[in-house]
């Protein structure tokens, strides 16, 4: 650990003892997967990136609902790691919460959306991840608008293109790169 932040082993340690259980750590590291790619060309804190990917999903140990990204920025918090980590677990879900959407959820007031670079890979990452599978953006996108989040949407797209202009191409072409199911190092 440098700077209090958990290498890999030690997430997927952190993950067991709050009780997650294997289909969330798994979500997780494919999570993980996507995002390392991202890091190939994106330059962000790598250690942060890798960490918040693998932790993002830890609130889902008690909570399954949308709280479950505060539930984890507290349970990290609580652990005593660095309030840049428990930040990109607060901010995570798809391509964050603006001031409407946290009024209309009924949610703490906060700043749910991904600023920094490492908070946007981490959010994208888990938006290009359903369970264990690697998938387009678009299908992220649509599922939102099916359900009418079409601000939530819409940030969404944006985030995917600000990010694939960073990586030098759609970010789509990581499912290719890396496969639909990819080889998950940290399990």
């Amino acid at each position: 650990m440098s700077k209090n932040i958990p290498d890999g082993p030690s997430c997927v340690n952190i993950l067991k003892k709050a009780g997650c259980r294997d289909r969330v750590i798994i979500h997780c590291c494919t999570v993980c997967a996507v995002a390392e790619e991202m890091l190939g060309k994106i330059d962000a804190d790598k250690e942060l990136v890798i960490a918040g990917s693998l932790l993002h999903d830890i609130g889902r140990s008690k909570d399954h609902s949308i709280t479950h990204a505060m539930t984890g920025g507290d349970m990290l918090s609580s652990l005593g790691l660095p309030e840049d980590l428990v930040k990109i677990v607060k901010k995570h879900t798809g391509a964050g919460l603006d001031s409407i959407d946290v009024a209309e959820m009924n949610l703490p007031p906060g700043d749910y959306i991904p600023r920094t670079i490492e908070e946007k890979l981490v959010a994208h990452a888990d938006n290009l991840v359903s369970d264990n599978r690697v998938i387009s953006h678009k299908q992220s996108v649509d599922r939102l608008r099916e359900r009418g989040a079409l601000r939530g949407a819409d940030r969404m797209e944006a985030l995917h293109w600000e990010l694939s202009k960073l990586y030098g191409m759609d970010l789509d072409i990581i499912r290719d790169i890396i496969g639909e199911y990819p080889k998950l190092k940290w399990i």
